[in-house]
């Protein structure tokens, strides 16, 4: 029987993983379509480079520890009273010590550069969107151009988009992968995140925190455009013929139910304001009727509207 050629099966072996882990990045992270995505990216890999600088040695150091003291191996030298090496404690010590000095410093910078409050810096006026989760779906607010969304986010390209998030009723999380900046969006809670695409394309939007039977159906389409198809989409948008008021709102939060893509052709002023009150009023309501502090489930903190 002929031997096993190892370097080639490991050569072939690492050449298949590497097709497959290239494969799954036509979109995600490791994919970005705008500059806080690639930036993510980045951080993400110098992060992980060190990591691997670390634990790839360790890994080769225990397979060839146990190779090398089988009990086959004449040449392997036992030393049962063997205890101390200052070599081996100021290498086991020191480097995984310099590493997370390393990291920290790399979190901290790279934390504060990628602030989801912070504007993007551009030359063209921001697009703000307003988000609110349900119970399984996305709705979409543009106060300047007086339209709603529900499961579709359309955003021009090279142009900041500043989104306001919030949720009508648990804590959900809110994602676009080709786009970075997972942030959460909390009942009586406004949160805040920018983001700029700098493709053209339809990409993907997830809920990335479980909230309920729903959870998995809820997604959302991202269309980021050219200047002219979105205001194109916009005029879609206006003639869809609904309007989505206080009690529109208030009926569309009550349908606990997954859905498709629908457009309003109208809002009302204040329309978030009235998402995040409303669900305050809501969560007060549960605490009340919780038997006890320990069972409340959600907590109020009030607004900066």
């Amino acid at each position: 029987m002929p031997l096993l050629n190892w370097p080639k099966l490991a050569l072939r072996a690492s050449a298949a993983i590497a097709c497959t882990w290239l494969s799954a990045c036509s979109e995600g992270v490791l994919d970005p379509k705008g500059p806080v995505g690639t930036q993510e990216k980045q951080l993400l890999l110098e992060a992980l480079i060190p990591m691997l600088m670390v634990i790839t040695p360790i890994i080769l150091l225990t397979l060839w520890f146990a190779w090398w003291f089988r009990a086959g191996n004449a040449r392997a030298k036992y030393r049962p009273r063997w205890e101390y090496s200052g070599h081996v404690e100021f290498s086991i010590w020191m480097i995984p010590l310099l590493v997370i000095l390393f990291l920290g410093s790399l979190a901290w910078v790279g934390a504060h550069q990628l602030d989801p409050y912070r504007p993007l810096a551009s030359n063209r006026k921001p697009v703000t969107v307003e988000v609110v989760a349900m119970d399984w779906r996305w709705l979409f607010i543009y106060p300047d151009q007086g339209v709603a969304s529900i499961n579709e986010l359309a955003i021009p390209v090279g142009t900041p988009i500043s989104l306001r998030l919030t949720s009508a009723t648990v804590m959900n999380s809110f994602f676009i992968p080709a786009l970075g900046g997972q942030i959460y969006a909390m009942p009586g809670m406004e949160t805040k995140l920018s983001l700029l695409a700098d493709e053209t394309g339809n990409y993907r939007g997830m809920s990335a925190q479980f909230s309920g039977d729903g959870f998995s159906d809820m997604h959302f389409q991202v269309l980021t455009t050219d200047e002219k198809t979105f205001n194109a989409w916009i005029d879609h948008a206006k003639a869809g013929g609904m309007r989505l008021d206080d009690v529109a709102y208030n009926q569309l939060v009550a349908k606990h139910s997954t859905g498709g893509v629908s457009y309003y052709s109208s809002i009302t002023q204040e329309l978030f304001a009235h998402a995040i009150d409303s669900s305050t009023k809501r969560v007060v309501v549960t605490e009340a009727q919780s038997p006890s502090p320990s069972s409340a489930t959600l907590t109020a903190v009030p607004s900066e509207h």
